[in-house]
């Protein structure tokens, strides 16, 4: 289902006409919703960078919402090694100066980055003790089926996607409490197969 399609079948099932603002709007509510309760591959991704010797501090994607793993890379072996999620006080404390160093063991969420206030940056430690390259696995939000016209979740699971968009419609209109309950249902028995989907069939330990 594309972009065009939903929000027809929107207007159509809801009996009512909204504003091209408004469908869009009920569309990415649902997506915002459907990507915080089911991890899908198509929400990760993965990006490279470098930590460099005497700083500590990596900064994250502009895109970036959560980490799935970040691993730093000796260039002289070419050996991965998966860094240990901790707390940022956990590293001040265990290396409290920034002259210890050595390979990185752990990494926390830092804070604003300096040159992007609004975005997150990466704290290590111990301090790089020469250039390790980084490689980044995280979660982000994809390109919304507004803009982009069409998608993995509406090209693959559009129930949820539409079911999804009608509850956060019903609830505009301030529908009646058994039309918020039916769409609201009928959204979590999508949501459900796509958990199958996505938590089951598509990530294996």
């Amino acid at each position: 289902m594309n972009y065009a399609d939903l929000c027809a079948n929107i207007q159509d099932i809801c009996e009512n006409t909204f504003t091209a603002d408004q469908l869009a709007m009920f569309t990415q509510q649902a997506e915002q919703k459907i990507f915080n309760t089911v991890q899908l591959p198509s929400l990760r991704k993965n990006v490279s960078g470098v930590l460099t010797s005497g700083n500590k501090y990596l900064s994250a994607p502009l895109d970036f919402l959560s980490a799935f793993s970040l691993a730093v890379i000796d260039p002289a072996t070419d050996t991965y090694t998966y860094l240990l999620n901790k707390d940022v006080n956990f590293i001040r404390e265990a290396y409290p100066l920034p002259s210890s160093t050595g390979a990185p063991k752990y990494y926390a969420i830092f804070g604003p980055r300096s040159d992007a206030p609004t975005e997150l940056s990466f704290i290590v430690g111990p301090t790089p003790n020469k250039v390790y390259n980084a490689e980044l696995h995280y979660y982000f939000y994809p390109e919304s089926i507004v803009t982009a016209g069409d998608t993995w979740l509406g090209d693959n699971f559009d129930s949820a996607l539409l079911n999804g968009a009608l509850v956060e419609a019903i609830r505009f209109m301030k529908g009646e409490a058994d039309m918020v309950k039916l769409y609201s249902d009928m959204y979590m028995q999508a949501i459900t197969l796509l958990k199958n989907l996505g938590d089951g069939k598509l990530r294996q330990d």
